[in-house]
């Protein structure tokens, strides 16, 4: 049986506070959390139902139904919820491509960047600190367990930045089309945030600003949904 004070424990670590001060993040269902499983994270606790098979060494403690609906966040919880120690931060890399993202907002957005990542093999993020939180458990999810395999690093942006040797690529409405650009292989994709795109800090050290041409004669939408774009871009950087 769960106590109630386990599962005011558990609900909590969707606040960010206590996720930082606990060290530990939820994982729903069995695809993520198998996923999970077999990386080199390291889990604290595991709740299942009696049809879960948890694989070996890993300890589990059975619950009901009832009991999973009370501590999950989904609409329909699929058989186990996992709570995930935080793995200490790696030094960030200073070759190959990243992306930067400059205080984007939405946790589906960042969960749907961390998957385009670990697909184009971009090994690392680089997030401002405004940057919503990687273990927010709609990142977790949306990441579909790619969060392992993505170092992602919190840091002063701007600072780190304006320190780099890698050609930094910006990309706004306005700028050289991708299509035309011929990218490097050491190099940094920044992104912007959803609303109001790089910020003028960021902006000054960009050496490329790059956009996505529209095609089509009407051209009535504004923009494009962040994650999408950065889908187009790592596209066609890899290519």
């Amino acid at each position: 049986m769960l106590s109630k004070n386990r599962v005011r424990f558990i609900n909590s670590l969707r606040r960010k506070k206590i996720r930082k001060s606990e060290r530990l993040f939820l994982a729903e269902g069995k695809k993520l959390v198998l996923d999970l499983l077999s990386s080199d994270i390291q889990a604290d606790m595991i709740y299942g139902l009696s049809g879960f098979e948890c694989p070996e060494p890993y300890n589990m403690q059975q619950i009901s139904e009832r009991e999973l609906r009370s501590i999950s966040s989904l609409t329909a919880p699929n058989e186990v919820l996992a709570i995930f120690k935080i793995p200490e931060t790696k030094p960030a890399l200073k070759k190959g491509l990243a992306v930067a993202l400059d205080d984007v907002n939405d946790p589906g957005n960042l969960g749907t960047i961390i998957r385009l990542c670990d697909w184009f093999d971009i090994p690392q993020i680089l997030c401002s600190q405004n940057t919503v939180d990687c273990y927010n458990p709609k990142v977790v999810q949306s990441s579909m367990g790619s969060l392992a395999r993505v170092q992602i690093n919190y840091l002063d942006l701007a600072q780190h930045l304006k320190n780099e040797k890698r050609t930094i690529y910006g990309t706004f409405m306005e700028g050289e089309s991708l299509y035309k650009t011929s990218f490097e292989e050491d190099g940094i994709l920044v992104m912007g945030n959803e609303a109001n795109g790089i910020s003028d800090n960021i902006r000054s050290m960009v050496n490329k600003e790059l956009s996505i041409p529209q095609f089509g004669s009407q051209q009535k939408t504004e923009s494009l949904n962040v994650a999408m774009a950065t889908a187009i871009f790592l596209s066609e950087m890899r290519r």
